[in-house]
């Protein structure tokens, strides 16, 4: 379980990692406890915007305490976070929600795919299926990646620890079209999908991995509030009932951010 702490963290670096796109590394204890996939709450200073923001977990350096987050401004409250400056500090509560389920990956052929901010939290998950002392060890990772454009962020760092496949809208790089456009089109085999991205995407992989015999778990974008199940503000439909509701729902924030492709609902 997800130890909860609302805590100040200190500004390690920011920088501007493609157009609307910021690269923060945050020293907190929450770090210890991050696993691929899971998330955090990040808090505004203005008043009028008390709700933190849920920003991915991109990468986990115990050894610093640090997390990084790659986040996307979209509005008041994440423009407001690219103004920090190293040494710093802000508010973020976490660790948030269940990561991804690294044992499914033991002796498989794993595929990460993520599109757009989709992509960050997969960094750390195709860093931890890379290392050579793992128990969940899979035989192969390679990294279906899509985007807009040329401005193919984190794809080098990606190279690092699997093999990288890309798709781009325009087809300046990779594969033209979308990440199962190139699964198709540059033969990548798949035994496990873990995945994060838009809702199209995902019931799109979802389809796919049915047809294929291929398990896949999915991690759901979704605006938030309190982050930790008790307003139910981020609900999706499930072939499941909840415990909680008693109807075919699950709270993202908690029963999430991923889930077996099975479980949900699209």
């Amino acid at each position: 379980m997800s130890v909860k702490m609302k805590k100040e963290a200190k500004v390690l670096s920011q920088g501007l990692l493609a157009e609307g796109i910021y690269d923060l590394w945050l020293e907190t204890e929450i770090a210890k406890d991050a696993c691929p996939g899971q998330f955090v709450g990040v808090y505004p200073t203005n008043k009028a915007t008390l709700l933190p923001r849920p920003i991915s977990i991109c990468e986990v350096d115990r050894e610093r305490s640090a997390i990084r987050l790659v986040y996307r401004v979209v509005g008041s409250g994440t423009a407001e976070f690219t103004l920090y400056q190293p040494g710093d500090y802000m508010t973020i509560l976490g660790v948030l929600g269940n990561g991804f389920p690294l044992v499914a990956a033991a002796g498989k052929k794993v595929v990460v795919m993520g599109g757009g901010i989709g992509v960050p939290p997969l960094l750390e998950t195709a860093k931890r299926l890379s290392e050579a002392d793992t128990p969940v060890k899979p035989v192969l990772v390679s990294a279906v990646m899509g985007y807009r454009n040329s401005d193919t962020f984190l794809s080098e760092e990606f190279s690092l620890y699997s093999q990288i496949h890309i798709a781009t809208e325009d087809g300046s790089v990779g594969t033209k079209g979308n990440v199962i456009d190139a699964m198709r089109e540059q033969n990548v085999e798949a035994d496990v999908i873990f995945a994060c991205g838009p809702m199209p995407m995902l019931r799109a992989i979802k389809e796919y991995a049915q047809a294929k015999g291929i398990k896949a778990y999915l991690s759901l974008e979704e605006r938030m509030a309190c982050g930790v199940g008790a307003c139910l503000g981020c609900i999706c439909k499930t072939t499941r009932e909840d415990h909680h509701s008693h109807v075919n729902n699950a709270r993202i924030c908690t029963d999430g951010p991923v889930f077996d492709a099975e479980d949900l609902d699209m």
